[in-house]
């Protein structure tokens, strides 16, 4: 290896990494990294290196792999070089630089940088024991460092279980951290540290430093919990004649109440939330705000934006809070943004797996079919019911070859339809996977629910206000039926169903006593259209929440309105 080699960037080029182990799924903390790798290489026009880290045989799995590359594909964080990107400097997973960290190895073995260990587990452990009993901090005692070249042969010959041990310059280190400031470490308490199991088997800190050096990276923005390694990592530097990347340290994520953050305050693995119904932009603008804050009180922001407000000064040192209130926050307005025809596309899956509908594709026709035929075919396409009106999009979908039939009831439907039912539901979801069971209703043959869910008001207000009894919900539904019955199909939409029942609903509250008895003061007094469209929307929907009672009506259409107010006043 001559001088040339060493040499590592031009002044100023910025290049960032991110190189996770595939030994587990993407998190949320290993996605934060990658952002924050990712942003600040775009905000200073440089490259973000994506490499894999996969060394640890036993562990490291092709899914894990296909599940990183798939997370942070679907979050938008594209690498510049990577395994399937090739660049200037690779190959970029570890497996296949094996011979290059032979040569390093092989490089401070000779310069006496490093040396084999043979020491049992054994041994080691009753070092590790004494140094305790002494009050002092584990660390090896260097009982190889001193073994005669012959000695190292001959017991290698023999093929004693050695590693090979890295001679730890005993010094004070300090280095700057971006985020941290200046940060000191006493490495003789460290002692010498193990850098490989053997030439091919290269650990964490060697493989690291020489891939840093090797990618060229300038700047290596990690979690706190490598703060650690550093100094190691800088001592093997300047063995190897590497200079050193500047380091950044982000702050660990806790949960709310500042413990450790798992799975029960809702941190899972990346493409889990996907799976869940929250958007890339929303994961990404929750994962930014996690330990940065670009300062002032704007909280939206695309990855273009905060590719521009990105700055690694504005990291925090304390822990960062992981709030899943926040990402459903985040997850609700990004659903809101999203036009009716996507929207709905991204509710689909979610309908179909929870088989409230099937996709129908047609087969291919011939291109002549007998008479006879024929006419069935017409006859029975005339039975199926097609709810909602025939839209450009529709078409351009169903010339795709795809149809959907409500599998509880068995008619077909189009996707106007279907976008209606998801249109008025946007404002309410936090999540896409909510769809499913908000809107069930509208797919089912037959409600079930308590009759006890259509009593109004549901909590009494004061000890004035009157719980509706059986037979006064069955006078509201009576009058919803009636005044439902006589509107028009094609007086049947949204607006005139407004138009018709909110002054009614008005006027029934001041009607409404019980049976037997003049009306309670209350009702005297006080408008309440509760009576009237609280025991409908239920009866529709069979649901304490769901869409407006006008929106239900209109998409559930007048036949399946009447039959499921009947249906209600058979509980009572």
């Amino acid at each position: 290896m001559d001088s040339e080699e060493f040499k590592f960037r031009k002044p100023g080029e910025v290049r960032t990494r991110f190189a996770p182990a595939p030994t587990g799924f993407l998190h949320i903390g290993a996605a934060r990294t990658a952002l924050f790798n990712y942003l600040f290489a775009k905000k200073h026009k440089g490259v973000f290196v994506l490499r894999i880290e996969d060394t640890d045989i036993e562990r490291s799995k092709p899914k894990y792999e296909k599940d990183i590359l798939e997370s942070l594909k679907w979050l938008g964080i594209e690498w510049d070089e990577g395994p399937d990107i090739d660049g200037n400097y690779g190959p970029y997973r570890q497996s296949k630089r094996l011979k290059i960290y032979s040569q390093y190895l092989e490089k401070l073995l000779a310069e006496n940088k490093a040396y084999y260990c043979f020491c049992s587990e054994e041994e080691l452990e009753a070092q590790r024991q004494y140094r305790l009993s002494i009050g002092e901090a584990p660390r090896y005692s260097r009982k190889c460092a001193d073994l005669s070249k012959e000695e190292v042969e001959r017991l290698r010959a023999t093929r004693k279980p050695s590693v090979i041990r890295f001679r730890l310059p005993a010094k004070k280190i300090e280095f700057n951290d971006l985020i941290r400031e200046k940060l000191e470490f006493d490495t003789s308490l460290i002692g010498d540290i193990v850098i490989a199991k053997n030439l091919t088997n290269p650990l964490y800190n060697f493989a690291c430093v020489v891939d840093d050096f090797e990618n060229k990276v300038s700047h290596v923005i990690r979690g706190e919990e490598h703060i650690s390694n550093t100094p190691k990592q800088i001592l093997l530097q300047e063995a190897l004649n590497f200079p050193s990347p500047q380091y950044a340290h982000l702050p660990m994520i806790l949960a709310p109440d500042r413990t450790k953050l798992s799975k029960r305050h809702g941190a899972t693995g990346i493409l889990e939330y996907r799976k869940e119904g929250y958007l890339p932009e929303a994961v990404i603008n929750f994962i930014a705000f996690l330990g940065w804050n670009p300062g002032g009180e704007r909280e939206i922001y695309s990855m273009p934006s905060l590719t521009k407000e990105f700055s690694i000064e504005r990291v925090q040192k304390g822990g960062a809070i992981f709030n899943i209130k926040r990402l459903d926050f985040l997850n609700s307005f990004y659903i809101r943004q999203r036009s009716a025809e996507k929207l709905t596309e991204l509710c689909l899956p979610y309908l179909l797996e929870a088989g409230l509908i099937e996709e129908l594709k047609p087969a291919a026709e011939p291109s002549f079919m007998p008479s006879q035929a024929l006419r069935k075919r017409k006859k029975e396409q005339k039975k199926d019911k097609v709810f909602g009106e025939q839209t450009q999009s529709t078409q351009l979908f169903e010339e795709k070859g795809a149809k959907f039939r409500i599998k509880a009831t068995g008619e077909v439907i189009n996707l106007a339809w279907l976008q209606k039912i998801v249109l008025i539901y946007q404002e309410r979801l936090k999540k896409i996977s909510e769809i499913s069971e908000s809107t069930e209703f509208f797919f089912k043959e037959k409600l079930e629910y308590e009759k006890n869910l259509l009593r109004w008001p549901r909590a009494k207000a004061s000890a004035q206000e009157q719980v509706m009894a059986d037979k006064e919900i069955k006078v509201s539904l009576d009058k919803s039926e009636k005044i439902l019955s006589k509107i028009k199909p094609e007086d049947w939409n949204k607006e005139n169903l407004e138009k018709i029942l909110i002054p009614e609903a008005e006027k029934f509250s001041k009607e409404l006593g019980r049976v037997g008895e003049p009306a309670a003061k209350i009702r005297e007094t006080k408008i309440d259209r509760g009576y009237l469209l609280w025991p409908l929307r239920v009866a529709l929907s069979g649901k304490e929440a769901s869409a407006g009672p006008f929106e239900v009506v209109e998409i559930l259409g007048k036949e399946k309105t009447i039959k499921r107010i009947k249906e209600a006043k058979e509980l009572l």
